[in-house]
Order: structure tokens, then sequence, then C-alpha cells
């Protein structure tokens, strides 16, 4: 395991920046075109070729699946020159890749490196999510609370009403009673497609996005993704893993996982310090799409580290042929 003091976060920031933003450029020629496959695999090859460039001892832990699954950034995969710190990586080269096929909003790759042995090793199944911004007093809100219990919780700590709240949830029919329930309540819902990442990171800038809450079942690897980029920012952060079969749990067992109800906070998922990078592929509410302009194209990258609490957004532009 990388000691806290070998983790250069500083330095390894700008990098991991630049794997988001190779990523983004990659797949952003395929926006629109219809092709979920083709976009992934442009910002997967981007990823993998930009990582193998830094000086880490990486490896793999919430990637594209088993390696039998996933030729390329598969969990387990081995990443970097092998010099310098060890660090686990958690990726979704394109987190959105319907969102990039239909050139819809919110399209993003996302990225996140920490020290060795520090972010949960989460089978590829489902988890319960329960998230909220920085500000609140601790557990203020729980997976074992209802959803309707949940926003009253939360106005009671805002001093607000009900109906002043909004809750991201992932538009599924699995969710069709928690939305009703969430709206009985008078609660406002914005409900998202996709990208349940940037759904979560919504509410650490509730001032800006307007939305307070996330709820919901999505994929427990992002679960990981964004817990780290709460950990930068700030926020409160719940995960159950969900198994619909014997096949899940076994995988939870591969990975380690013996307690299948525990729930996991924030500080469990990413247990030390982390970096964060996420860059825009399509326009949305947390970074811009790619932009492109006669013999340039230009991202912009939002990038965290949870050691300072800094957040940066960062423009960058490059020619193109």
């Amino acid at each position: 395991m990388t000691d806290k003091a070998d983790f250069q976060d500083r330095m390894l920031s700008l990098g991991l920046a630049r794997v988001a933003e190779q990523a983004a450029i990659a797949s952003a020629a395929l926006v629109g075109r219809g092709d979920e496959k083709a976009a992934d695999q442009a910002a997967v090859n981007a990823m993998r070729d930009q990582l193998n460039m830094l000086d880490i001892q990486g490896v793999v832990v919430i990637g594209e699946g088993e390696r039998d699954e996933a030729p390329m950034l598969y969990i387990g995969e081995e990443v970097g020159t092998g010099t310098g710190p060890a660090v686990d990586i958690a990726l979704d080269p394109l987190e959105g890749t319907t969102l990039t096929a239909k050139a819809m909003p919110n399209a993003l790759t996302v990225i996140a490196m920490a020290p060795r042995g520090t972010l949960l090793h989460a089978p590829d199944t489902y988890m319960d999510k329960l998230a909220i911004g920085p500000g609140y007093p601790e557990n203020v809100v729980s997976l074992d609370m209802s959803p309707k219990e949940r926003v009253e919780a939360l106005a009671k700590a805002r001093k607000c009403k009900p109906s002043d709240i909004t809750v991201c949830i992932l538009e599924r029919p699995r969710h069709q009673d928690m939305i009703a329930e969430v709206r009985s309540t008078g609660a406002a819902i914005k409900l998202i497609t996709d990208g349940d990442v940037a759904g979560v990171i919504h509410c650490a800038e509730a001032e800006k996005t307007g939305i307070d809450m996330y709820m919901g079942t999505g994929g427990a690897p992002e679960g990981v993704l964004a817990a780290s980029a709460l950990k930068c920012m700030g926020g409160q952060f719940f995960g159950r893993l969900v198994f619909r079969n014997d096949d899940e749990k076994a995988r939870a067992a591969k990975a380690g996982i013996t307690d299948l109800d525990r729930v996991y906070t924030r500080d469990e998922l990413v247990t030390s310090d982390v970096i964060f990078a996420a860059t825009g592929v399509t326009d949305g509410s947390i970074v811009s799409g790619i932009k492109r302009s006669p013999g340039f194209v230009e991202t912009e990258t939002i990038l965290m580290r949870s050691r300072t609490g800094s957040v940066r957004r960062m423009i960058y532009r490059t020619p193109v042929e």
C-alpha cells in the first residue's frame, strides 16, 4: 500500500486531468452518431494510452468489467510506467454512452485515483445510493429511511418546507414507487436518463444546480466514483450493494466483500486522500462539452483533490488537424 506521504496528489492531478481530457476528445467525434460502443471504445483507448504515460504503479479497481468481458481497462489491469506510487484507479471512460450517441447533456469522462488499497473494489452489481451536499449534521438522512422520511428530514435540517427540496433520481421503471413517494411530499424531482455520477455531484453544489439530494439504485462502480467526488467537494454518501442473483453475490465474494448488507459511508468507500477528474463530452450542468473551432478543440475539466478540498475548473485548448 502506498503511504500517504508517497501519494503526490498535487503532482499527479494534472496528469489525471489530461487522461480525462484525451478520453473526452477521442469520444467527441462520435457525439450524435448513434454508436454507443464505438464512442465508449474511443474513450477507453485514449484513457488507457494516457494512463500508461503516468509514472505510477496503477491497478484498475473500478473499470469496464472483468478481464474476459472487457479487453481494455478491465478490473485488475495494471497501468502506468511501473515507477512511482502504487495507486488504485476508478474510472468510467465514458459515463453516458447513450447520452453521447444521442448528443444529450451531461456525458462525461470520469476518473479517480487514490493510494493502493483505499478504494472499495465494488463488484459490477447494483448499489442503493443516497447523497446530500455539505453543511448538514452527520446521518441527517439514511438508507433505512423511506424516501418520504429522507425529504422531511432534509427539509427540517435546512429549515425549509419539503416543497423547497429537489431530489435527483435516475429515470427507471424500478424507481416508480420512489418517485411517487417523493412527489407526495411536495418535493420536486429532477429526472435524469443516465449518468448518476453527475447526479450525485449535483448535490455538492446545490446553490448552483438546485439539487439537494440524490437517491436511487444504480451501478456500484459508479458509486465509488461518486463518493470520490464528494470526498473532495464535501457532502455525505451512503451505499448498499443490491444483489439480483447468486452470480452477483459470487462477484462480491471475489472482491473480498463478506457482509452483503453493509451500508458504506463515503469515507468507507474511499478511505484515504483521492483525486478526481471529469471532462465534459456534451454540454452539461457540471462542465461544458467539447467545443470545436477552425483548427482547435476545447475541453472543460473539473479537477479535485480531497487533501486540500480544492476544485479547479480547467479550460484546455489544443490545435487539431
